[in-house]
C-alpha cells in the first residue's frame, strides 16, 4: 500500500513538474515577449544572457529564418546561422553577428517600427531633409549626446559591419565635433534633378554606434 501510494504521489509530482516546465517554455517562446525587450548590446558567437534569449525568441517567430526555434540564452551555431538568415532577408551583410547596423534593424522590427526602451547606443529619431537644386539639409535628433556623420552618394550606399563600427561607402559631411542631441548638416555642390542616397551615423561619448537605414532624396530641377 505504501509503495503504491508513493508511486502514485511521484507520478502526480512528475506530471505537475512537467506541466510547469512546459508552461515556462511556452511562456519563453511566446512571440509577444519578443516585442517587449529591445537589444542593448552587440551580440556574437559564444555570448550568453537574457538578451540572447530575446534575440532567439524574436528570430523564432519566423521559421524560415530560425527553423529550430531554440531559446537557450546561448549564442551558438544555430543562432549564428539564424542571424545570417535575418541579415540576408534584410539586405545586410550575412556575417552572423549582431553589429551596429543589424542591431538597429532588429530593434526597429522588434518594437514594430518605433525604437523604444533605454538603449545603450544612441537612438536616432526625427530625421528630416529639405533639398534644393544643388544642396540639401538633413536634421535629426538622438536620445543622448552624440556626434553625427551624414553619409551620402549618388550611388547606393554599401555598409560593412565590423566589431564596434560600420564602414560606409560614399561622401561624408560631419557636424561640429561637439556632442549634441540635435544635429543639422548642410550638403552643397549637388547635381540638380538627381537621386541621392543617405544615412545618419551617430556615435555617443562611450563610442557606441547607431546607424539609420539608408534612404533617398532628390534634388530639384
Amino acid at each position: 500500500m505504501k509503495n503504491a501510494y508513493a508511486s502514485t504521489a511521484v507520478r502526480a509530482l512528475c506530471a505537475f513538474v512537467a506541466c510547469t516546465v512546459l508552461t515556462i517554455l511556452v511562456y519563453a517562446v511566446s512571440p509577444q515577449f519578443a516585442h517587449a525587450q529591445v537589444l542593448t548590446r552587440q551580440l556574437e558567437f559564444g555570448m550568453t544572457g537574457t538578451d540572447v534569449s530575446a534575440l532567439q525568441t524574436f528570430l523564432a517567430t519566423d521559421p524560415s529564418i530560425y527553423p529550430q526555434g531554440l531559446v537557450t540564452g546561448y549564442f551558438g551555431t544555430l543562432t549564428r546561422t539564424a542571424v545570417a538568415n535575418f541579415q540576408s532577408r534584410n539586405g545586410l551583410p550575412a556575417v552572423g553577428r549582431v553589429g551596429p547596423l543589424t542591431l538597429a534593424v532588429l530593434n526597429t522590427q522588434i518594437t514594430g517600427g518605433t525604437l523604444g526602451g533605454s538603449l545603450q547606443a544612441p537612438a536616432i529619431s526625427s530625421v528630416g531633409i529639405t533639398s534644393t537644386r544643388d544642396s540639401a539639409t538633413v536634421n535629426w535628433g538622438t536620445n543622448e549626446l552624440a556626434r553625427g556623420v551624414l553619409y551620402y552618394s549618388s550611388s547606393p550606399l554599401v555598409t560593412f559591419e565590423r566589431t564596434n563600427s560600420v564602414d560606409v561607402s560614399g561622401n561624408t559631411a560631419q557636424t561640429d565635433t561637439a556632442p549634441r542631441v540635435a544635429q543639422s548638416v548642410r550638403v552643397s555642390g549637388l547635381q540638380p534633378n538627381t537621386t541621392y542616397y543617405y544615412l545618419v551615423y551617430a556615435t555617443d561619448q562611450d563610442g557606441l554606434v547607431s546607424v539609420t537605414w539608408p534612404n533617398t532624396f532628390r534634388t530639384a530641377n
